[in-house]
Order: C-alpha cells, then structure tokens, then sequence
C-alpha cells in the first residue's frame, strides 16, 4: 500500500530533471534557454507518465543583459542590471537611503538623484518592503537611477526585475551591487555625483508555459505548478528549478496513484515569473477560474529542509497540510498570510484557494537572486523527503471528501490591507481592487 514512498525516495526522475535544468544555463524568460528548459519539461512530464504534455506559447516584452557600471569618482564600481530596467544612463547625487522604508523616501527630496537602498527590512518593521516598491518609490519621488545593495555578504550582487504593472519596462536605470560595493560606494560617495549606466536589449519575445494532465477528466481541477524560467546570471537551481524539478517527481508519484486521484491534476511548468508573473497571469487571464479547485505552487522548495506553505488565509488549505505533517511525523510550517510574489498570485486575488510552497529559510532569500544560485546548495534527501508530503498533500487536495471555500476578493484585499501589502501594491501599480 505504501510502496509509492520508497519508490519516491528512491526516485532519481526529479532530481535528474533538476540537473537538467541547472546545466541548460541561461533560462532568462524569452531565451532560447527558457525554452529548451519549458521543452525538456514537458518530455519529463510525458516520460513521468503524465498526459496530454505540450507548451503554450504566448509574447512578452524582452529583455536581454548588456554592460551596466557605476562611475563614482575615478573608479568603476562592479554592479549588475536589474531586469527589465531601460537602457539608459543618468548622473546625479548618490543618495544612500538606508533600507529605503517608505517613510525614509518621504523623508527626503530625491529629485534627481540617485538612490541606493538595501534589500532587506529592520526587524522592528511591521512588513517586508519588495524591491519593486522600493524602485517605484525612487521613480515616484523623481530619481534618476536606483541602486540596490544586497545585505548578505559575499561579495554577491542582487539581481530582481523592477517592471510593475504599468508597463513592462521601468522608467529609470536600475542596477544590484553587493552589501560591500553598497557600503563603499555609501560610505565615499553619499552625497556625491556619480554615475550608473545599463546596456540592455528591448525586443519582442515569447515565452512558454507546460501543460500536462493526470487523473480523470472532470470539471473541477487541482493545479500543481512552479515556474521554469531563472535569473541569467546564475544556475536557477533554488529558484526555480527545484520547483519544476518536484513538479515531475509529483507528476511520477501521482502516476503510479491515479486510482487515488477523483478529479484532474493538472501540472503547469510557467514562463517568465521572473519578469512579472507573465505565464500565469496568461492563464489566469484565459480560464474559468471557477474550474479550480485549488494549487500547489512550488517556488522556493529544497533550499531549507523544512517546508512552509502560505495558505492566504484558506483554514482548509492549512488544516490539510497540518493533517499530512502529523501522518508523516514530519513538520510543515504553514502561514495563513497573503503572499502576492508568485505564480499562485493571479488566481488568489480572486478567491482561488492556493499553496505558495517554499522552504523555511528564515527571513533572508539567501543565494537567490544572485550568483550562488546553483545546485551544489541543494540537497537530494530534502528533495526526496519534500516529495513524499507533497504526493501525498496533492492526492489529499483532488479527493472529493476535501472541501475548500472559495474566498470573496474583497476578503483578499482586507485582509492584504491588514497585513499591510496593500500599501506596496498601490505604489507598483498591482493592486487590483
């Protein structure tokens, strides 16, 4: 009866899509590396056993990495582009903001100047301030440039795209440098004219998400998703490619119990998350949302051994999940907050019960989003371990004793008032109340 845990522990099929993946090298959303990435996925899919595995295509605005710098006096300062950033250049005073809370841009006149602002939070803060608030507040407060400082050590530049939802592209030069070039250039050059130049490649592009089916045909539906694409600048191992790699391993398990399963589990590997959720809010936009059930989105697994579910205030969702650690012997952490940074996103804002899966690192991203971002930080037994309580939590999610209410979208946006998310999503153009 059990047999389907030991198989999965002892299954190489996910791990070695993971492999894959990372070797590929740049899956920068609308490469050619996405793609052979969406298309390798979708044969681990079919090789997995499930049906009907095939890509859908659809356009985005690219974008390709050129040469970016930081001129401040006589030196050139190593810094990285942040996606989607313009190509373009400006000169002005170097304004070091601290941690860039909104409070500390309301503080100060930036007209002109240029804005370098950490990527992290205080403790003491009551929320966590994304990146793309903190660059559309520079552009709102009329700075020229925006320079975000890593707050690990490691000499690591943070990379993060900056686009919002008023347009694919930002409207000032955006750039990442480590937590010791951002001390430097804070400590010599705050208050200082210096300069930051971005060479990027505005083109057209497509992008591609992964479909494949198992279960029998029903109206109702379970998504199991992650994302395929990856920051260039690195392996995407953490992000995300462990997520599309346990996407497959489920797919294997599921394979062999879908007698178990009462209605369609459908497995979506998406395109282009990195640059603004492009693949789901495609398919959002395209589906009865009322077909779902609910989704498992894995983005962030195996990077900590520990699982934790944000469950966007669904008490089915998080009562199921606890239901499976405790059958297990095996803790979930799960969080009933709102998190609108992935690719469930565009279906829990209306009322779609969803997972955001990821590991419990703590507080800080870690290697993601950086250069460390490879595979040699993972490791197999979590990802096996990590496997077995996601078969089982999918198999629990597409029975028919499981029940899950659907959320009013206005109990969504008080409760992301409540948290106080609301504030950053006004400020980015994402709020869609």
């Amino acid at each position: 009866m059990h047999d389907w845990i030991g198989e999965t522990f002892t299954s190489d099929a996910g791990w070695n899509h993971l492999e894959t993946l990372v070797d590929i090298g740049n899956r920068m959303a609308g490469s050619e590396g996405e793609r052979r990435a969406a298309a390798a996925t979708r044969d681990a899919l079919a090789d997995a056993g499930a049906r009907n595995a095939r890509l859908e295509e659809f356009d985005i605005q690219g974008w390709t990495r050129g040469e970016s710098t930081i001129r401040a006096g006589d030196t050139d300062a190593a810094c990285i582009a942040l996606p989607r950033s313009p190509n373009a250049d400006a000169t002005g005073e170097l304004v070091d903001l601290g941690y860039g809370l909104p409070e500390d841009f309301a503080d100060r006149d930036i007209e002109g100047e240029i804005v370098m602002v950490a990527s992290d939070v205080p403790d003491h803060h009551d929320r966590f301030v994304h990146r793309s608030e903190k660059y559309h507040r520079a552009v709102a407060g009329g700075a020229s440039a925006f320079v975000f400082r890593n707050h690990v050590p490691g000499q690591l530049p943070p990379t993060g795209s900056v686009a919002g939802a008023d347009g694919p592209i930002g409207e000032i030069p955006a750039v990442g440098v480590s937590k010791e070039v951002g001390a430097r250039l804070g400590r010599r050059y705050d208050g200082k004219q210096v300069s930051v130049a971005v060479e990027a490649e505005i083109h057209d592009a497509t992008s591609q998400n992964v479909h494949a089916e198992l279960g029998p045909q029903s109206d109702e539906r379970v998504l199991v998703t992650s994302h395929v694409d990856a920051h260039d600048i690195a392996e995407g191992a953490m992000d995300n490619g462990a997520g599309t790699a346990m996407v497959v391993e489920l797919a294997r398990a599921l394979a062999e119990r879908e007698d178990e399963l009462d209605i369609t589990v459908e497995f979506v590997a998406f395109g282009a998350e990195e640059v603004g959720l492009c693949g789901s809010e495609y398919l959002a936009a395209e589906t009865d949302l009322d077909s779902m059930k609910a989704i498992l989105n894995n983005d962030g697994v195996v990077a900590g051994r520990t699982l934790a579910l944000l469950t966007h205030g669904f008490d089915e969702l998080g009562a199921v999940a606890e239901e499976v650690a405790d059958r297990f012997d095996h803790p979930m952490k799960t969080v009933p907050k709102q998190g609108p940074h992935s690719d469930h996103w565009p279906f829990v804002r209306w009322g779609v019960p969803s997972y955001h899966v990821k590991s419990d690192t703590g507080p800080d991203r870690g290697w993601g989003h950086t250069h460390a971002d490879t595979l040699d930080k993972l490791d197999s037994r979590t990802f096996r371990e990590q496997a077995i309580l996601l078969t089982e939590l999918a198999v629990s999610l597409a029975d028919d004793e499981f029940t899950v209410s659907r959320a009013d979208p206005d109990e969504i946006a008080a409760a992301l008032e409540a948290e106080g998310e609301a504030a950053g999503m006004k400020v980015t153009g994402e709020w869609p109340y």
